[in-house]
């Protein structure tokens, strides 16, 4: 079975990160470690010094990696589950009749230009050759 640490090393090796990069990467999440706390999630199971990664500095781990990658969501809304249940709706549902006429129109304009490239591979569209 594949443990925490073991994800962290594997993304450590695959995205060239030094343990510098990784501290700064959990702190981008908000989650304060040192390099020695750090440098004790690579040993060895059976070094005196092992420690278990938790699922929290691997969830932080990979948020400060979104965080990093593409930045941070400052206009992102925060709707907490109490105010989604309050108001009975999914705060990511997105079913406004603006966005479902905007979808439909697309699906349309998609069909409508298979349609014409599909033909144009078959001399159709040619009145010369009908």
């Amino acid at each position: 079975m594949i443990t925490n640490n073991d994800i962290m090393k594997k993304l450590r090796v695959a995205l060239s990160l030094k343990d510098t990069d990784i501290v700064e990467i959990l702190k981008l999440a908000e989650f304060e470690i040192t390099e020695t706390e750090l440098s004790s999630f690579f040993r060895r199971e059976d070094h005196p010094n092992y420690r278990e990664c938790g699922d929290q500095i691997v969830r932080r781990f990979l948020d400060g990696l979104i965080v990093r990658n593409r930045g941070k969501k400052e206009d992102a809304p925060v709707v907490s589950k109490a105010a989604s249940q309050i108001s009975g709706r999914d705060p990511r549902a997105t079913n406004s009749r603006h966005e479902r006429v905007v979808k439909k129109d697309t699906i349309r304009v998609m069909r409508e230009e298979t349609k014409t490239t599909s033909n144009q591979g078959h001399g159709l569209t040619d009145p010369k050759r009908r």
